[in-house]
């Protein structure tokens, strides 16, 4: 007797793999990526399947998986991409400019700790290159409120960085 759950899988992923896969292609991942998240989701709707949980709106199930593994997976990639150019830039410094940069990594990081939380998060979907809009659903706060904190965590920032100019 065949898996119920494995041919209501397989009929979803010939349904959707296409259209997931351009959907994910649509973020800047690679192809191949693109096919690894693709089956990541498939494997997770088995489970989800598997595990008797809803089974209302599937095909909007397999979209929102792959819409947050695909976040994660370019955030990733961002990061890595940003600790490469980090490695660079830090390798071509003399130990005077990286005794500088480091101090002045060290008061930002100093600054960013003491924000209030919703300061702090914003500040970093931002960074992760989030929209206002795309923050404002992730914390649940209005667009206004995003503005707010932003240009509140920014002005801070920047103050903090011009402080230790002047002091020299």
């Amino acid at each position: 007797m065949a898996n119920p759950h494995a041919e209501e899988t397989v009929e979803l992923f010939e349904r959707h793999r296409s259209g997931l896969l351009r959907y994910l292609l649509s973020f800047g991942l690679t192809v191949e990526d693109g096919e690894e998240i693709v089956q990541e989701v498939f494997l997770a709707l088995f489970g989800h399947l598997r595990r008797g949980k809803p089974r209302a709106n599937l095909d909007g199930w397999v979209f929102r998986v792959a819409h947050n593994l695909a976040l994660k997976k370019r955030t990733l990639l961002r990061r890595e991409t940003a600790a490469d150019a980090q490695e660079r830039v830090d390798a071509a410094l003399d130990p005077e400019a990286l005794m500088e940069a480091v101090q002045r990594q060290d008061r930002l990081l100093a600054v960013m700790r003491v924000l209030p939380e919703t300061d702090r998060l914003c500040l970093a979907l931002r960074a992760e290159g989030l929209r206002y809009r795309e923050i404002a659903g992730v914390l649940g706060i209005s667009l206004g409120g995003v503005a707010n904190s932003l240009e509140r965590s920014l002005t801070r920032l920047a103050r903090a960085d011009r402080r230790a100019y002047a002091v020299r």
